[in-house]
């Protein structure tokens, strides 16, 4: 069964104006299924992760680009950046756009030189799991706080409840555990972080000590929503500082974690600059953390964490399945006034807030006023993801928004 992805209009668009597409992400969000669907029976497909492919690819790039013509989907192409080279001249002289589509399973190590191989002939794309809309079957939109937006987008979207909701959470995004309802959760995320650790870590990082690194994934997923700590996250794995941060860089490129960055400028120099700590995969970060039902971890003491990253997590999807870069920050202050995500597009910030409550008060939104200190900077329409049953407004200028509306 295969899942339609936001996404899909993005990539064909973009493949009409470039010749060559990358498409990153995680191991198994679905990137070569989509691109594979997306090319049907006229695009020719390769996969690197074949050891005959990748040594031909390896040693002798120009039979290989003899062997296998555009338009031509290669997999795993990091594999071999030997051939980026015999691409661009192979683009170049066809002068064709959408020849060569890409995938890579992270974006550090060899893919780094990929774009600077394939400069002005490549776009990058990144694929994410799947999103709420997308396991739901519903269109797909970037978030905003606009009402007229999301009164218009309520009408299409199936409410979600309290236990609906932390079993999205408690499964996270992975297609293979939608497509195959039964599919045992924990089996699944045991052989998919014992690939990423040998194949991605050891292999492409040579990251020599495999433990130290889960270690270090377990102490990151046991801070999701909160501050970055590299110290602290050291300290519990036994690493140096400077391997944390490395370390950290890895989950980062590879797109398991996202840093949030603080809004800040001239005016506000008591924000604190600490980035906040994101898994982007909810269900990755529950088996890590041995969470093995989601009505246990509704009730646990990291419910309300998991909530925010989830959230984050659609949010931050909703841009990126549009082909846009995520415009996320979010703010926090020496006199511990936060306010849990910023939009900042067009010179406006909109503020959103996340609270796992039903009816979380006017006072959620008491830490929005401290935008209006910012100079040349406009404030618009807020919102308060939470668990409402309705999309319900607060004042003139904010909303109740339910979870499952993103």
């Amino acid at each position: 069964m295969y899942i339609k992805r936001a996404i899909e209009n993005t990539i064909l668009q973009i493949s009409r104006d470039f010749p060559v597409l990358l498409l990153t992400g995680p191991r198994q969000v679905g990137k070569t299924t989509l691109l594979r669907h997306l090319g049907g029976e006229e695009r020719s497909y390769i996969t690197l992760d074949d050891p005959d492919a990748r040594k031909l690819a390896r040693d002798d790039p120009a039979l290989f680009m003899q062997r296998y013509k555009p338009p031509l989907t290669i997999d795993e192409a990091q594999y071999a950046p030997q051939l980026f080279p015999y691409i661009k001249m192979s683009v170049d002289n066809s002068g064709k756009k959408g020849e060569f589509w890409l995938t890579g399973s992270q974006t550090f190590h060899s893919m780094k030189n990929v774009s600077e191989s394939l400069a002005g002939r490549i776009a990058i794309m990144s694929l994410s799991p799947l999103s709420n809309s997308e396991i739901s079957g519903v269109d797909s939109e970037p978030f905003t706080t606009s009402g007229e937006r999301l009164i218009g987008r309520i009408k299409n979207v199936p409410k979600m409840d309290l236990l609906q909701i932390y079993e999205r959470i408690f499964r996270g995004g992975m297609p293979a555990l939608y497509i195959k309802e039964d599919f045992n959760i924990q089996a699944f995320f045991s052989s998919y972080i014992s690939t990423y650790l040998q194949r991605d870590i050891r292999d492409l990082t040579q990251v020599a000590d495999e433990m130290s690194f889960y270690n270090f994934m377990v102490s990151a997923a046991g801070r999701t929503g909160k501050p970055l700590n590299l110290d602290e996250m050291g300290r519990e794995t036994g690493i140096s500082a400077p391997t944390a941060k490395k370390w950290l860089s890895l989950l980062v490129s590879s797109g398991l974690v996202y840093l949030l960055q603080p809004y800040h400028n001239n005016i506000l120099k008591r924000m604190i600059k600490t980035p906040v700590l994101h898994f982007l995969d909810t269900g990755l970060c529950a088996h890590l953390l041995k969470w093995n039902d989601s009505k246990v971890l509704e009730r646990g003491a990291m419910s309300g964490a998991f909530f925010e990253s989830w959230v984050f997590a659609e949010i931050y999807k909703s841009y990126l399945n549009a082909g846009k870069v995520p415009p996320v920050f979010y703010y926090r202050d020496k006199e511990k006034r936060e306010i849990d995500i910023l939009l900042l597009e067009n010179g406006v910030l909109y503020p959103i807030e996340i609270k796992k409550a039903a009816s979380p008060g006017v006072e959620s939104i008491k830490h929005f006023k401290v935008l209006n200190n910012i100079s040349d900077i406009k404030v618009g329409p807020g919102a308060v993801i939470c668990m409402s049953g309705d999309l319900l407004p607060i004042d003139r200028n904010n909303n109740f928004v339910p979870a499952g509306l993103i």
